[in-house]
């Protein structure tokens, strides 16, 4: 669309509104995260001005939890695959507390052959404060499945590896998912982290602490 033309000019201002309204924390960045224009739901997860997030790099603010997976991406975008993207992350809080939760990228152009941007959508998991920060105890095959999970590997993988049949490990994912409210895996490896269950900045994924059964 050709922005010069009046009409455009309009578009462009509804969806900027619209942008600005959405309550849901998003922001535009370009192809190496470097925030291009974020909506006052993003900012406020920064506890600073939409402004002020210009130039500055979405994968600094939010830290993601698995290096892999930013590795897939750039390699993905490398290469002008064009699939909706999923990171793991973390963040300061404004109040202090430490939250968690997934950030969703999305590739846009007006053509295929241009660089996209990123359409980056952060979707919060949850938080925890300062002083619930303690190791939660937990059964060492747990441990165990989730930093397979983490790493990339299937269920029948985690099954072969802990020695416990598939039916096995779906009951543990099961217990975990229904102990910490996760709707999914990704969620649950999210969860994982952000609790000390899993240590961070290491790769493969491995337990924070030795944990003794429940």
């Amino acid at each position: 669309m050709d922005w010069a033309r009046p009409e455009a000019v309009v578009w462009r201002n509804r969806a900027l509104m619209v942008f600005d309204r959405v309550s849901v924390p998003i922001a535009v960045c370009d192809v190496y995260g470097a925030v291009l224009l974020a909506n006052p739901a993003m900012a406020a997860e920064c506890g600073t001005t939409p402004g002020r997030l210009r130039g500055q790099d979405v994968l600094e603010l939010f830290r993601p939890q698995e290096a892999t997976q930013v590795e897939r991406i750039a390699e993905a975008l490398r290469l002008r695959h064009r699939s909706r993207y999923q990171v793991s992350v973390r963040w300061q809080a404004p109040g202090g507390a430490e939250r968690y939760g997934e950030l969703t990228a999305d590739p846009v152009s007006d053509t295929v052959e241009e660089t996209p941007a990123l359409l980056v959508m952060l979707r919060v998991l949850g938080e925890r404060e300062a002083h619930e920060r303690r190791p939660v105890s937990m059964a060492p095959v747990e441990t165990r499945i989730l930093a397979l999970l983490a790493g990339g590997a299937t269920t029948a993988q985690a099954a072969r590896e802990t020695g416990l049949t598939v039916d096995g490990v779906n009951y543990h994912l099961r217990r975990l998912s229904a102990r910490w409210g996760a709707a999914n895996r990704t969620e649950l490896v999210a969860r994982a982290y952000a609790l000390g269950v899993l240590a961070p900045g290491v790769w493969p994924p491995a337990p924070a602490a030795s944990e003794g059964p429940e």
